[in-house]
């Protein structure tokens, strides 16, 4: 049995990041597009400390007669569900998918709809945007990829093409306490800035902020010990303050979404923490005021 085909639904900037790699480290990749593409193959451009590599991605929609084996989802949170339902019809029985998302709960909600497919979870801390034009992006940061399913100590075969593809690119057993320690990161550095209008550095610039990020650790710290998170809740405030540096002059991708009128990934990020936050009876309503503002402006 040859390698699996990969196909990927999301072609932002983060999909296409994994397309790229996926492609050039030798895997067969497919970019799931919408119902109007009428083009078979795209140039895919990805810039990386200001060179540039261009790849012919092969295209298809959900209306060609196409099985999907492997599918990797790299869609906003909210539209998970949804981009999934649209595909259905292509997906093989006891297909792999792959959740590289922000926010929490979106497997479980899949494997609640389609008990067939075989789910696993993602996170990264790699930095992608879109430039301009179709399919091109440019590379901010280099980061780590940890991809699990919880508990499952002995990685799937087809894992051998991302440790290729993707460097580094880790097995992790502990995948739901990784995928926490990024949503507690993200309850932090994502809306804060959205309201604010500011860049990630003004959070440790401006004493304002920085008393607020401060007060917003504290919370979701609180929260992650009762939820048994120990681990995070004890290195959030270091792990807060090294994320706002390394990421100065971004922008949130919460305030990206606001600025352009789109609706946010809140209801997957803080909207999770509240969630939990409420079975344990935790007001938390520094996050919920943040929560509230956000889902006020654009939802």
């Amino acid at each position: 049995m040859g390698a699996p085909h990969w196909h990927i639904l999301g072609a932002g900037a983060m999909g296409c990041l994994y397309a790229h790699a996926l492609q050039r480290s030798g895997c067969q990749i497919t970019l799931v597009m919408r119902r109007n593409m009428q083009q078979r193959t795209m140039p895919l451009v990805v810039e990386r400390d200001g060179l540039l590599s261009e790849i012919a991605v092969r295209v298809i929609t959900p209306d060609d007669p196409e099985v999907i084996s492997h599918l990797l989802v790299t869609t906003k949170a909210y539209d998970v569900h949804s981009a999934v339902a649209g595909i259905s019809h292509l997906l093989a029985p006891n297909a792999v998918v792959l959740l590289l998302v922000n926010g929490m709960g979106l497997a479980e909600q899949l494997g609640a709809h389609w008990p067939h497919l075989d789910i696993y979870c993602g996170t990264s801390t790699e930095g992608a945007y879109a430039v301009g034009g179709t399919l091109h992006i440019r590379h901010a940061g280099r980061g780590e990829t940890r991809i699990g399913r919880q508990g499952q100590q002995v990685p799937p075969p087809w894992f051998a093409q991302w440790t290729d593809a993707i460097d580094p690119c880790i097995w992790d057993l502990q995948i739901v306490t990784a995928q926490w320690a990024k949503l507690a990161v993200n309850c932090v550095i994502n809306p804060l800035p959205a309201i604010r209008g500011c860049v990630n550095g003004a959070l440790a610039q401006r004493p304002e902020l920085a008393a607020q990020v401060a007060t917003l650790c504290d919370e979701v710290a609180h929260i992650s010990r009762v939820a048994g998170y120990a681990e995070v809740a004890a290195s959030l405030p270091q792990t807060v303050a090294s994320v706002i540096a390394s990421t100065a002059a971004n922008r949130s991708s919460m305030l990206q979404d606001m600025v352009h009128g789109r609706r946010t990934e809140i209801d997957y990020i803080t909207g999770y923490l509240l969630q939990v936050a409420d079975q344990h009876g935790i007001a938390a309503v520094h996050n919920r005021a943040l929560f509230e503002a956000i889902k006020k402006r654009v939802h």
